[in-house]
């Protein structure tokens, strides 16, 4: 009998935070659930990420996740967007090793590709996708970042056994150990 592998997937941000989860059985992939964290009203960009961590944590408590793959940030023109994006996806980055849980960072184009098979697909298409692969025939959310993501999920499991230039973490020691320049 097949064993049941748990992913949940996460899409970094400060005014909305996706998450997707999926069990995974042999190929056959399951959504478990798909939700996002609302952080428009907290002003405090201290608090928001407070709440980050703390999401992340009820989401592993709650799902049991033996993967957690996260988006990582892409360099846009606003270097302080690019900040808070960075600190974003640390404090979940944080949640998970803090639970023991590997964590692997995909990037947006590889995980567009992975989903839609064009590395420049809109949140649209890639939303699109998704539904048809999970046969759905609405979203359960009304924003795209909770299917950004399932979409970080489903690129995970389709890049489970592949060896990808991605970055991939079991715990504290190996974080550090392959990010020198990032402790200080």
């Amino acid at each position: 009998m097949k064993s049941e592998k748990i992913i949940l997937g996460i899409d970094p941000g400060t005014t909305i935070m996706g998450f997707g989860v999926i069990s995974v059985i042999g190929n056959e992939m399951r959504l478990v659930a798909i939700t996002e964290l609302i952080l428009k009203k907290y002003s405090d960009h201290a608090e928001k990420l407070k709440y980050i961590f703390e999401k992340t944590l009820v989401l592993i408590d709650e799902y049991y996740p033996d993967e957690v793959a996260l988006e990582a940030p892409f360099y846009g023109k606003n270097v302080q967007s690019m900040l808070k994006l960075g600190r974003a996806q640390g404090v979940a980055m944080a949640a998970s090793l803090y639970r023991d849980i590997p964590i692997t960072e995909y990037s947006p184009k590889k995980i567009k590709m992975a989903i839609t098979g064009n590395g420049n697909a809109s949140k649209e298409q890639v939303a699109g996708m998704l539904k048809n692969l999970f046969k759905m025939t609405e979203f359960p959310t009304r924003y795209l970042d909770a299917s950004d993501g399932l979409a970080v999920a489903v690129c995970h499991h389709f890049n489970s056994g592949k060896s990808t230039n991605e970055k991939s973490y079991s715990n504290w020691a190996s974080f550090i150990k392959q990010n020198p320049n990032r402790i200080k």
